[in-house]
C-alpha cells in the first residue's frame, strides 16, 4: 500500500490561486457584455442613452462594444428624441477638408411659416371672393338680398359702379395670385417637401436655421449666410424614414462652411 507525499505548505492556496486566475481569464476572453435594449426603433430614450455612453466609453478605453453602423443608429434614434447625448459643436472633416456642424428640425419655425401661410390663404380667399358675391348680386339683382343688405334702399349711380368694378378687378388681381401661391405652399409644406433646420455656426458658433427643399430631383445643397459673422454656409439634408411614431420621415443634416476662392477675401470672425 503507497502512501501519498504530504503536501508542501502553500499547495492548496497555490492551486486556488491559479485556478482563480484561468476562471478570470476564461471571462476575459469573452469579452465586455453591453446593455439590452432590444429594436432600436422601439426602444425607449433612457435604455438608449445608458448604451450609447455604455459603448462610447468602452470605445474610448480600447474595447468598443458594439459595431460602428448600430452605434450610428443608436446616435440617430437619439438625435429624433432631441437627446442631449449626442449635442455635437462644430468640428472638422477630414474628408471635405471642411469645418461642419450637425443640424436638426425645427418645428417652432416650421409652425410659424405654415400659419403665416394660412393667413395669407384667408386673406386671399377673402379678397376673392367678395368680388364674386357682388358680381352676383350685380347679376342677379335683389335675388340674394345682397344689394339690399350692403347699400340698402339706395340706387347705384355712374360712379358707384364704376367703383364696384374697380373693386372687383382688384379684388381678383390681389386674392387669387395671393390664394393660389397660400395653397402650393401648404401643399408643399403637408408633403413634407420644405422643412426648417437649425444648426450651429462653424465659424461663430452662433445659431442658424433655414428653409430647405428636400426634394430629390433637386441635387444642389442650399447655400445661405449667416446672420452673425456673415460667413456663407452650406445645408446638406438626409431624410429617414421612421418605423415608429407619428412621422413617417424625419430630417436632419449638416451645415458646412464654404470655402472662399482667396483667402483675403474669406469672412472669418474677429477676434
Amino acid at each position: 500500500m503507497t502512501t501519498a507525499a504530504p503536501a508542501a505548505p502553500g499547495a492548496g492556496r497555490l492551486g486556488r490561486l491559479r485556478a482563480g486566475l484561468r476562471v478570470g481569464a476564461a471571462a476575459g476572453g469573452e469579452g465586455p457584455s453591453c446593455l439590452y435594449v432590444g429594436p432600436i426603433e422601439t426602444a425607449s430614450q433612457e435604455m438608449l442613452e445608458a448604451l450609447y455612453h455604455q459603448a462610447r466609453d468602452s470605445y474610448y478605453s480600447g474595447q468598443p462594444l458594439i459595431v460602428d453602423d448600430m452605434f450610428d443608429k443608436v446616435e440617430l434614434k437619439l438625435r429624433v428624441y432631441g437627446s442631449p447625448s449626442v449635442v455635437k459643436y462644430p468640428r472638422c472633416s477630414l474628408k471635405r477638408q471642411s469645418t461642419y456642424a450637425d443640424a436638426e428640425e425645427d418645428q417652432s419655425m416650421f409652425m410659424a411659416l405654415s400659419s403665416i401661410w394660412m393667413l395669407l390663404l384667408l386673406f386671399g380667399t377673402s379678397a376673392f371672393l367678395v368680388p364674386s358675391l357682388c358680381i352676383l348680386s350685380l347679376t342677379f339683382g335683389d335675388a340674394f338680398g345682397a344689394r339690399y343688405l350692403l347699400y340698402g334702399a339706395k340706387s347705384f349711380d355712374g360712379i358707384t359702379r364704376v367703383n364696384d368694378m374697380v373693386l372687383i378687378g382688384l379684388g381678383y388681381l390681389i386674392g387669387y395670385p395671393i390664394a393660389s401661391a397660400s395653397v402650393g405652399a401648404l401643399q408643399g409644406l403637408l408633403a413634407n417637401n420644405l422643412v426648417a433646420l437649425k444648426g450651429s455656426c462653424p465659424n461663430c458658433g452662433e445659431q442658424v436655421f433655414a428653409f430647405v427643399k428636400t426634394d430629390n430631383s433637386i441635387k444642389a445643397p442650399h447655400r445661405a449666410e449667416c446672420h452673425v459673422c456673415g460667413c456663407p454656409l452650406e445645408y446638406r439634408t438626409k431624410v429617414e424614414r421612421s418605423l415608429s411614431g407619428p412621422r413617417r420621415t424625419w430630417v436632419h443634416g449638416r451645415v458646412y462652411l464654404v470655402k472662399q476662392g482667396h483667402p483675403r477675401k474669406r469672412k472669418w470672425l474677429k477676434d
